[in-house]
């Protein structure tokens, strides 16, 4: 039960759409970038080139040589161009199964030099599928290399020396992959942290322009209400109210520039000031405490303290119709240790509502002090009466 209105809710974030390792380049930059990267590598091709110039093979061998290179090339540039989504997986599995038989074939029958591809193959495996296949396709492409050369004549030379290669350079593509990953996810999380704080930091400038604008205006409104009523009759006291006003006027200004500033912090002698001029201005007898109780307050505490009352003071006189308002502030002994509670108790009208902006700022306040709000209908039956308490510790004595 309140007598606020309900608050907006926050829009959710976006994530970023991110670059990430086996999609495609979006611009020409990317694509510059993406062939000079991939072009680096092209270079271990040397040796199979080597061997189609000057290997002493025929001319139908190098011709088909040449066309067999030219189409692993290209599967191998797909692969590494190429988009590749959950859906893509078996067509993915199906470019490197047509990798790796034409890189059996071409070593089978034109020599150990070609054994250098299935290098590729390993590394096109650790590229372009995810972890939980690549941790298997990699030492595959090295069994097959492995298997292949002790079928090619000599090829236990080569074996050596393209093995470790073979291996380490399809898991470290794995890696890489990985790593990629993680880092978009980090850049992910920042931008959230970031949206996030500076929402939270909307909502606490939202609930401060509140907290000081409302009571504020609230009195403006009332005062000015008096003073149309009392222009014919008395013009003095109206004289007084529209002097008033302007007071009124001028401290909530300068305190919206304090707020704004980031300097401000109410205190609880000058709300219950306020409180006592509010409530008598609304015509609502006010019974405040003769004196502040001498307790310790950290100055977050009695910040959120001093907007507490501000802000049960305001719904007293905007939404109540109270003839009578009554404020304690006790010092109590809890489990928790020693706690001051403010109390605000008023015999108005309390219609049931969900929390609202007013109530839902101060209690975050609150929180934020360590402290509790409750507040509700004193009679849950007749909906007359509203009560609020908000309780936070005190500090140690100095």
């Amino acid at each position: 039960m309140t007598r606020t209105k309900k608050g907006p809710a926050v829009a959710p974030l976006e994530s970023d759409g991110l670059d990430r390792i086996g999609q495609p380049p979006e611009n020409r930059r990317q694509m510059v970038v993406k062939s000079l990267w991939v072009g680096i590598w092209l270079f271990y091709l040397s040796a199979p080139v080597t061997d189609l110039v000057s290997g002493g093979h025929s001319w139908y061998a190098v011709l088909l040589g040449s066309l067999g290179l030219a189409a692993f090339v290209g599967w191998y540039l797909t692969l590494v161009f190429r988009t590749v989504r959950q859906f893509a997986q078996r067509r993915v599995l199906i470019s490197l199964a047509v990798m790796s038989a034409q890189a059996v074939v071409l070593s089978l029958c034109l020599g150990r030099e070609w054994l250098v591809l299935f290098v590729y193959v390993s590394v096109s495996s650790g590229a372009a599928l995810p972890g939980r296949l690549s941790r298997w396709a990699v030492p595959a492409a090295t069994v097959l290399l492995t298997l292949t050369s002790l079928a090619v004549p000599a090829g236990r030379d080569f074996l050596a020396g393209l093995l470790v290669p073979a291996f380490l350079g399809g898991f470290a593509m794995v890696g890489i992959r990985q790593m990629i990953a993680t880092t978009v996810e980090l850049r992910q999380a920042r931008a959230t942290v970031a949206q996030l704080a500076a929402n939270e930091e909307r909502l606490r400038m939202a609930r401060d322009l509140h907290d000081l604008l409302g009571h504020s205006l609230s009195l403006i409104t009332l005062k000015s209400e008096l003073a149309g009523r009392m222009l014919p009759e008395h013009p003095d006291r109206a004289a007084q109210q529209i002097a008033d006003i302007e007071q009124v006027s001028r401290q909530a200004l300068t305190d919206v520039r304090e707020a704004v500033s980031g300097y401000r912090r109410p205190t609880l002698p000058g709300e219950l000031a306020g409180a006592r001029t509010a409530l008598t201005a609304a015509g609502v007898a006010a019974d405040l405490p003769a004196a502040e109780p001498e307790a310790e307050l950290p100055e977050e505490a009695e910040s959120a303290l001093a907007y507490a009352l501000r802000e049960a003071v305001t719904n007293v006189v905007r939404h109540s119709g109270a003839a009578r308002c009554t404020i304690r502030l006790t010092v109590r002994q809890t489990l928790a240790g020693p706690v001051m509670e403010l109390t605000v108790t008023d015999d108005g009208k309390c219609e049931p509502g969900a929390p609202g902006n007013g109530l839902t700022g101060l209690t975050e306040r609150l929180v934020a002090a360590g402290g509790t709000l409750t507040a509700g209908p004193v009679s849950t039956t007749a909906h007359r009466g509203f009560r609020l308490a908000a309780q936070v510790p005190l500090g140690s004595p100095s």
